[in-house]
């Protein structure tokens, strides 16, 4: 006796249901293909359109190129797996104490660099630009040029920023009046430094005699040769880890993608060492030295309060980095700073996920050491409500 179609069967048992529902799904698929053909074809059609799809590809096996919410996820779950095991889910915001929240996020880059003036000779000159309104702040602005004998270009930058968000390197007095006429946000004003480039990342257990460099980075902006044939452009599309960030390039390089170079001539593509806005990260632990040490950790120390992030640093050259001279601190994160070496290509995605491991792990140590000595870690609550101000803040930064 047979049994009755159940109600998913029946359907197909149907007269010329089956036969309509194989034909929809081919007709679907074959515009499917059609569409995919089509568009492959649009793009093969020209360079640009076939340097795109191998933009994409390099971007797609090339983890330094990953978006963040692809990138991040096995260092967050690490994260919450320290919180549990140290009884503190935003226990590494007091590896800082003297840095809002540790320096995870919305620290004023000021006051930071103003807690390291027993160590003056390391900086450069810089101050604060704070008035709300454009007038008086652009004739301060001036006024503290005239005065530290700086000559253009100068750095401006937000008072509190991320990754680079926001900074300009500005070559006159009308480009500095046009940042700050459309900044409505409090400014750091700072001398430019030549130089090199070079994030040294430094950690120091309390109540230990001395600190460590954990990483060094060594910071190149990329530059083209010229070839005396092809436009910017073309060299940007061409070459081989240029194209992973053509989009950026000539966005940024928008004025002069057609101009030809010489033959041998070198086209610097960004100005700033941050990885997000095109510079080359490269591993430089071959330059921690213990000069190097020794003087990192002796300016470390004029921050009481500070035991753990990373020291941006312009110097003339590596040599002079190696001997723990020469250097200038530009700039001073806290703990959401990375061992931005990791993006050095030469490295494993799984060796940038061990550092990165060890980092947090080392900030929660430390926060653990100093929650011992008094240091309250920030309240998740409270740590949410910094990091929406900031986005909203930063919403309003110069692209």
């Amino acid at each position: 006796m047979a049994l009755p179609p159940s109600p998913g069967r029946g359907l197909f048992l149907l007269p010329g249901f089956g036969q309509l529902s194989v034909k929809l799904l081919l007709v679907g698929a074959g515009i499917f293909l059609i569409v995919l053909i089509v568009g492959l074809t649009g793009k093969l059609a020209t360079y640009r359109g076939r340097r795109a799809i191998v933009r994409r590809w390099n971007r797609l096996h090339r983890w330094e190129f990953w978006p963040p919410y692809f990138f991040y996820p096995p260092v967050i779950l690490y994260i919450a797996y320290l919180g549990i095991r140290f009884r503190g889910w935003t226990l590494f915001t007091a590896a800082n104490p003297a840095i809002t929240a540790g320096g995870f996020v919305g620290e004023s880059k000021y006051e930071i660099l103003g807690h390291l003036k027993a160590a003056s000779s390391w900086l450069p000159a810089f101050t604060l630009l704070a008035s709300e309104e454009i007038a008086p702040r652009i004739a301060y602005a001036e006024e503290f040029i005239r005065k530290q004998g700086l000559n253009f270009p100068v750095v401006v930058k937000p008072d509190a920023g991320q990754r680079g968000s926001g900074v300009s390197i500005v070559r006159s007095s009308e480009q500095l009046r046009e940042y700050l006429t459309h900044a409505s946000y409090p400014v750091i004003l700072q001398e430019y430094v030549p130089g090199e480039e070079f994030g040294v990342f430094y950690y120091r257990y309390p109540g230990t005699a001395r600190g460590r460099v954990f990483s060094v980075t060594e910071k190149r902006m990329p530059v083209l040769l010229g070839d005396g044939r092809r436009t910017l452009e073309e060299l940007i599309l061409a070459d081989d880890r240029a194209v992973c960030m053509a989009e950026f390039y000539l966005r940024k390089n928008s004025e002069r993608t057609q101009n030809v170079p010489a033959a041998g001539e070198g086209v610097q593509l960004v100005e700033i060492g941050t990885h997000c806005r095109g510079a080359i990260f490269l591993d430089g632990g071959d330059t921690i030295t213990p000069a190097l040490e020794e003087a990192i950790d002796r300016i470390a120390r004029c921050f009481d309060g500070f035991f753990f992030g990373r020291f941006d640093i312009r110097v003339p050259s590596r040599q002079d980095l190696m001997a723990g001279r020469n250097m200038k601190i530009i700039e001073l994160n806290g703990v959401t700073s990375e061992a931005t070496h990791i993006y050095d290509p030469k490295l494993s995605l799984f060796d940038a996920y061990r550092v990165l491991f060890r980092q947090w792990r080392i900030a929660f140590e430390i926060g653990d050491l100093n929650r011992a000595r008094g240091t309250h870690p920030t309240p998740v609550r409270a740590l949410f409500q910094a990091i929406r101000e900031y986005r909203r803040l930063a919403e309003g930064y110069p692209a």
